[in-house]
């Protein structure tokens, strides 16, 4: 055998290895895979029907998705537990300078005292139906790849649109479970009202700040308590003093007896998106262009943000949810970045594309199906590839310019009023006044002029620098009128934002908006900028769908044809629906003669604060309760002290943030949060060795709930003895 010829049979056998044989714990499996799980052997205790039965309750009957989270119902009446990061908006929200909640923490010991979760709703999954047939049925005859697309987005909104009219109590959404392959009917319930029950300190729920934001050992009490709310009726209804709360079908029994190392544990929750099942290209572009950006941008951002909140407080606190939301995002990130190249893993991808090549050519069949597969893939992405910087700035910019999407918002409204006939302008303005007035009003929480106006400068000049083929035309406007681009940026922004009225809300609520006239007379220099970002963005767009068509076709034949060459079936990547993923309480090494114990306990919260890192500090009474070792009855007898978090080896990402972990027979031991810096890399490949989650452990929750908090009537509703 030649040199050539062994080196393909090494790829081939290890993409067969890998492939077709992983440990058992990988896998975030829809409902619809949970039969073929051999949840029994791995150590589950409970019947598989008992986690999920679609002919009846279940586990699954327990789950809500709140906050772009996952939580769980933990009694009768409605009550919800979740984590802390989780509510934070909403906390911020909740609080003024006088009332800081956000900082201090906050325990309604009264229903009438429970605060309203404003921007929160629950949605808990009522059934779902494959529909792949249905979908894929409406473009079984065609090719061109921009009409292709568009018609498996019309075929997936008027599904969900046909459900709903069947069912008008439901929300309806079709999900693409393997891109250009497979899709899910999926029906939903929303809650409308959701309240504020017990929130801990900061410094309990936030304890170790960014300093441990994606690493082990953690100490973060990362926990919150909410309550859902219906109308008298039973059925959803937006916030009122006389809703009453939500029973659901199903809650979680809290076992405080919590967990022990190697013990089988269980996850249901709503991860977002992984991206396992993609060729190398694809996880090049990340290493290369998004990840760098965007954690680059961020980092920028934040410090913008820290440094003008640093004004006074009520300015801290409404920058406080953009900051952390930025800085999850760019340390995970920067973690996924470390954790690609730390494995090499396009090189990997690389070396199974050449395996998976090579099995097409030498299949008469499959090469004649799936001949240039590969090859299309490769030109593809050198478009995307091409335009990498001017499309991530076009996808940033109004996230990064608060007045830019104000100026995007009233655009839009003035647009829908100029398209509408004399006779029906007013009719289209009392009808839509109220839902701008509440978008801009969203914008505005998080507004600061100062950061509009560094983060506005830091874009554009940026911009200015964008080879020949990626230029941004509104900026080469601004730039084409000299030569030093700092300097006419800084003139066109300092000019725009000091004529602009857009600065002012309360111009823009009471006098802007008082009529459709007002509206439409009103322009200004953010708005003319505005209309030629989007006139860029709109131009841009039918070469977007057309990639966006050619590579939902590629992936949905990427899948298949690997599926052929392995001769297995694979698990859908993650889509923000429900899925399922087990493992088992476990610590790891990271590094050479290094072992991460999988518990943390109160002592590390001490011997953390000592250090005198300000992320670091936490409420006094916790030192005073452990010097007196009083643990009640939710210490762990090999600790000798009460466990704050825990490592499990279960298969993870972005959305199963506040997931319930599950002990063998169903019971609620702890709340999933984080995971281990190495595991950051999960969208794109999991391995035993280093992907590890992060849960808060019950046992503190309960802890500190009581000892703390004393929220001893949250322990009572939950049926947990003292």
């Amino acid at each position: 055998m030649n040199r050539k010829n062994l080196v393909i049979l090494t790829i081939i056998l290890a993409g067969l290895i890998q492939f077709g044989s992983h440990l058992p714990e990988e896998g975030m499996f829809p409902l619809s895979e949970i039969h073929k799980v051999d949840l029994k052997t791995a150590g589950l205790k409970i019947e598989s029907n008992e986690v999920y039965n679609p002919n009846g309750i279940s586990l699954v009957d327990a789950l809500v998705n709140v906050g772009g989270c996952t939580g769980s119902f933990v009694s009768n009446d409605g009550l919800i537990i979740t984590n802390h990061h989780c509510a934070f908006s909403a906390v911020q929200l909740a609080s003024t300078p006088e009332n800081d909640y956000l900082n201090n923490g906050f325990v309604a010991r009264e229903r009438k005292q429970e605060l309203e979760g404003k921007g929160l709703t629950c949605r808990i999954t009522d059934s779902y139906e494959d529909v792949s047939d249905k979908v894929l049925g409406a473009v079984a005859q065609i090719e061109d790849p921009t009409t292709r697309i568009q018609l498996i987005n019309n075929a997936m909104k008027n599904i969900a649109l046909e459900a709903e009219k069947i069912d008008p109590t439901i929300k309806a959404e079709v999900s693409e479970m393997f891109i250009g392959k497979s899709y899910v009917l999926f029906r939903y319930k929303t809650i409308l009202d959701v309240r504020l029950v017990y929130i801990p300190n900061r410094k309990i729920g936030e304890f170790g700040g960014e300093t441990d934001n994606w690493v082990w050992p953690r100490h973060t009490g990362d926990y919150s308590f909410m309550r859902a709310y219906v109308g008298k009726d039973g059925k959803p209804a937006k916030y009122a003093k006389d809703n009453i709360p939500y029973t659901p079908k199903k809650f979680l029994k809290v076992n405080p007896s919590g967990t022990t190392e190697e013990d089988f544990v269980f996850i249901l929750g709503y991860p977002g998106k992984t991206f396992r099942h993609r060729p190398a290209q694809f996880i090049a572009y990340q290493q290369q262009f998004l990840l760098p950006y965007t954690s680059e941008l961020y980092d920028f951002q934040n410090t913008t943000m820290e440094n003008v909140g640093k004004k006074d407080k009520a300015t801290a606190l409404k920058l406080s949810t953009r900051i952390k939301r930025n800085a999850n995002v760019m340390k995970n990130y920067r973690g996924k970045l470390q954790g690609i190249k730390g494995i090499d893993l396009v090189a990997q991808k690389k070396q199974e594309d050449i395996a998976l090549a090579q099995f097409i050519n030498n299949n008469v069949d499959v090469k004649a199906k799936y001949g240039s597969l590969m090859n299309d893939i490769d030109m593809l992405y050198k478009l995307i590839n091409g335009d990498a910087s001017r499309d991530l700035w076009l996808s940033q910019i109004y996230t990064s310019t608060s007045l830019l999407n104000v100026a995007k918002q009233i655009n839009n409204f003035k647009t829908g009023l100029d398209r509408e006939p004399i006779a029906q302008k007013d009719a289209f303005y009392a009808n839509n006044i109220e839902k701008l007035k509440q978008v801009l009003a969203s914008i505005y929480e998080s507004y600061d002029i100062d950061v509009d106006r560094k983060i506005l400068k830091k874009m554009m000049v940026d911009a200015a620098v964008f080879p020949s083929n990626q230029r941004v035309t509104s900026i080469d406007r601004i730039i084409n009128k000299g030569t030093n681009n700092e300097v006419l940026i800084t003139n066109f922004i300092n000019d725009t934002f000091d004529l602009s009225k857009l600065k002012d809300e309360n111009y823009v609520v009471n006098t802007l908006l008082k009529s459709r006239k007002s509206i439409s007379d009103y322009n200004d220099g953010l708005l003319v900028l505005e209309t030629e970002v989007a006139k860029q963005i709109a131009d841009l767009k039918p070469e977007k769908d057309r990639r966006d068509g050619i590579l939902n076709k590629l992936m949905g034949d990427y899948v298949n044809v690997k599926e052929k060459f392995l001769k297995k079936n694979f698990i859908p990547d993650a889509n923000s629906t429900l899925r399922l993923t087990y493992g088992y309480v476990r610590g790891y090494s990271p590094a050479d003669a290094t072992f991460m114990s999988p518990y943390t306990s109160i002592k590390g919260i001490l011997e953390k604060g000592a250090s005198g890192n300000p992320d670091f500090a936490y409420p006094s009474m916790i030192k005073t309760l452990w010097d007196a070792k009083d643990f009640g009855s939710f210490a762990k007898k090999e600790l000798n002290d009460v466990p704050v978090a825990f490592l499990y080896n279960m298969d993870t990402t972005g959305g199963n943030s506040g997931s319930p972990i599950m002990n063998a027979y169903g019971e609620l031991i702890g709340v999933n949060f984080d995971r281990a810096y190495g595991a950051t890399i999960n969208d794109y490949a999991w391995n035993e060795s280093y992907s590890r989650s992060i849960g808060v452990d019950i046992r503190y929750v309960l802890w500190a709930a009581s000892k703390i908090d004393h929220a001893d009537f949250l322990l009572k509703e939950m049926g947990v003895n003292l």
